[in-house]
């Protein structure tokens, strides 16, 4: 307000053109203070946010050098077996609607740089006539409410732009928490194909020696329906085990943004087990410093506390304008004039802005209690999940599937023996792939807890239930 009465007191003498000179001389002093855009977008503080959290890459393809660099190095990661990191890889640096997220940055960077600048003045100029008197008018109007609140305006939108930052790096540990899942569904489905395969040829030979031993009198008709209904049941079996194949490739596809599936390459099976777990007794403790929910609410939070200060701060005065200019005739001397134009309170004295900024502020408050309350829930229930899900992979892996193929031993030898017949060869072999299916189920549920976990650690964790008849419709969805 100071600075604005000496103006408006110095250029009392001046010409007018001399008056636009002075403040293009003080925008450009201001505007000297104020940050700029930065070089990268900035989301070099995203990559190092993300970095903390997973450990590949993250990159913004803003232009066609950028886009064939990233195509060469999606190729190169493709051209072998792709292993769960590379896929999560790939989804970073291709996934199409991550990298329209990205665009976010750019539009809260403007937000906060045209905050920091001065609002433009408006300039007006007008001619008028009177007989032989020609008389001009020019005028110059500054928005001072604007500028008084430009240091409010701009923490507010620094602080929405950390916030875009957060929720940014949300996304891309989100996108790689899904498409970690999706890998794993997917190997784990092709896997599981495969035992279904084997286990319809067991069930095809059942049924066909059935048939022929039922054709010459050796078969009773019951007996040789059940081993038809085995193979039906197999054949079954298979046809969805294919289906949650294709599905869960083709979800793995779309996450990570390719074109063309058929250049995918899936190793034959899933990781091992670890040999043994982690303790974190204070799981709980380090998800509240860590998670990135929590830290949005947070941010999101003192940005409308900060918001109803200001509209606490503005609610009498909306409109406040500094304007001053001159007119000129070629029959009068030159007029200057000063004015100062502001809204009148009359009617709405601004508590509808007021209430309206207090409920924002107040379901703000509310929604990040909510966020805190679910975090807590979810860290506890992917924790024990992981635990769980690793108990019941290690029984099947070290007690049911060993003593699965030690029955199927023994049942070779009575029948190298002639002890007992094909039949009960065939159902032997069908019981232990049935066991070894559960064996991939349980170990594909550990891999998917230890992700999930791995995400309630940052974020909000994609906890349904995985059931084991296919990881597909657990899996569903369109990507991110």
């Amino acid at each position: 307000m100071i600075t604005m009465d000496i103006e408006a007191s110095t250029m009392n003498s001046i010409p007018f053109t001399q008056h636009m000179r002075v403040f293009a001389v003080l925008s450009a002093a201001l505007l000297g203070g104020c940050a700029g855009f930065s070089a990268d977008g900035g989301l070099g503080a995203v990559e190092n946010a993300a970095r903390l959290h997973i450990p590949q890459d993250v990159v913004w393809s803003r232009d066609d050098t950028a886009r064939s660099q990233t195509q060469v190095r999606v190729d190169a990661l493709l051209a072998q077996p792709l292993s769960a990191d590379d896929a999560v890889q790939i989804a970073l640096l291709n996934n199409p609607g991550l990298q329209a997220e990205f665009n976010t940055l750019g539009i809260a960077e403007a937000d906060r740089v045209a905050a920091q600048r001065l609002p433009n003045p408006g300039f007006s100029i007008g001619r008028s006539t009177r007989g032989s008197e020609v008389e001009w008018e020019r005028g110059l109007h500054l928005n001072l409410a604007r500028l008084l609140s430009m240091p409010m305006r701009a923490d507010i939108e620094q602080r929405l732009l950390e916030q875009t930052r957060k929720r940014l790096v949300l996304e891309v540990v989100t996108l790689a928490s899904e498409t970690r899942r999706a890998w794993i569904a997917a190997v784990a489905a092709n896997q599981s194909a495969q035992y279904q395969q084997q286990a319809m040829e067991a069930a095809e030979a059942g049924a066909e020696l059935a048939r022929r031993m039922a054709r010459v009198g050796n078969w009773s008709r019951l007996k040789q329906a059940r081993e038809q209904a085995f193979y039906a049941d197999a054949a079954l079996a298979l046809a969805r085990a294919e289906q949650a194949k294709l599905q869960t490739r083709e979800r793995l596809v779309r996450l990570m943004g390719l074109a063309d599936a058929s250049a995918l390459q899936l190793p034959d099976r899933l990781p091992d087990l670890p040999e043994a777990l982690p303790l974190l007794p204070d799981v709980e403790r380090q998800a509240m410093d860590s998670r990135l929910d929590l830290l949005m609410a947070k941010l999101r939070t003192e940005a409308l506390a900060k918001n109803l200060g200001l509209t606490r701060s503005t609610r009498f005065i909306n409109v406040l304008e500094l304007g001053f200019g001159n007119n000129s005739s070629n029959e009068a001397p030159l007029q200057r004039d000063y004015e100062i134009s502001f809204e009148l309170p009359l009617f709405d004295w601004g508590e509808t802005r007021v209430v309206a900024a207090e409920s924002r502020y107040r379901q703000a408050l509310e929604r990040a209690r909510e966020t805190a309350v679910n975090a807590r829930s979810e860290v506890r229930e992917a924790y024990a999940m992981q635990q769980s899900q690793y108990a019941i992979a290690r029984h099947l892996r070290d007690e049911v599937v060993p003593l699965k193929q030690r029955i199927s031993e023994e049942t070779l030898l009575r029948y190298n023996g002639m002890l007992i017949g094909v039949f009960e060869l065939l159902a032997d072999a069908r019981a232990q792939i049935a066991s070894v299916n559960d064996a991939i189920a349980a170990q594909r549920d550990f891999w998917l807890a230890d992700a999930d976990l791995a995400m309630a650690m940052v974020g909000k964790p994609d906890l349904r239930p995985i059931t084991a008849a296919g990881a597909a419709v657990a899996e569903g969805g369109n990507g991110h």
